[in-house]
């Protein structure tokens, strides 16, 4: 057995339909055209300046790298349930690991915020089914913290949680999780779905969140 074959065999797995109905979420909450299948995964045209295209397995297999060997350009993203060590022995170069994060399901309920809304700041959710949006104001009507939700397949996918960072440290990004998962419950949804980067895991495993495996990307990198 080769080294890149072992590293395949002890890369995590996930069942391929939780992975399907993360990129379905996932392009819904960023209004990007459907993912396409693509061998095992899938494919997303994006069009970005900085993010073309994106292709999603599984697992790691060796169509990973023969698809890498035919893209030659950056902002071109192959992501994979694996760690990143394993994903790299298996691209050639110049392809590099860009982030590192983590997949992760909610089964419900989750666990409570340990405060409540800070006095100051005002809860908002934005309707447009089947995308929802949840945001915590100031006074002002800034933006504190902000998060959604786009609901697929009896999932809810929850995407673009952040707390800007003069809000930070005041249980904001619970409050929002929170008021997601009550909205995914209010239209019939009690399982989540969500990639984590690594600041953002340990949040989200205290609101009873559960790690499913890696989830590594790997570009060419851009010409500096």
């Amino acid at each position: 057995m080769n080294q890149n074959n072992h590293l395949i065999e002890m890369a995590d797995v996930v069942a391929p339909h939780i992975v399907e109905t993360w990129v379905k979420g996932w392009s819904l909450a960023r209004e990007v055209p459907p993912p396409v299948p693509y061998g095992s995964g899938f494919r997303t045209e994006l069009g970005w300046a900085d993010a073309k295209t994106r292709y999603v397995f599984p697992a790691l297999s060796q169509e990973c790298h023969t698809l890498a060997g035919t893209i030659h350009e950056p902002y071109v993203f192959i992501k994979v349930c694996a760690p990143a060590e394993a994903l790299a022995a298996l691209l050639p170069a110049p392809w590099e690991i860009t982030t590192h994060a983590f997949m992760m399901a909610c089964p419900g309920p989750m666990g409570s915020p340990k405060h409540p809304l800070p006095p100051g700041y005002r809860l908002e959710v934005i309707t447009a089914a089947p995308v929802f949006i949840v945001r915590i104001l100031t006074a002002d009507g800034e933006e504190a913290a902000i998060g959604r939700i786009a609901i697929t397949d009896g999932y809810a996918i929850y995407d673009r949680i952040a707390t800007q960072p003069d809000h930070q440290r005041r249980g904001l990004g619970s409050i929002v999780m929170k008021a997601l998962e009550e909205t995914a419950l209010a239209n019939g949804v009690s399982q989540g779905l969500l990639v984590a980067t690594p600041e953002g895991k340990a949040l989200y495993e205290s609101l009873n969140w559960q790690f499913l495996c890696p989830y590594t990307t790997a570009a060419i990198p851009a010409e500096k």
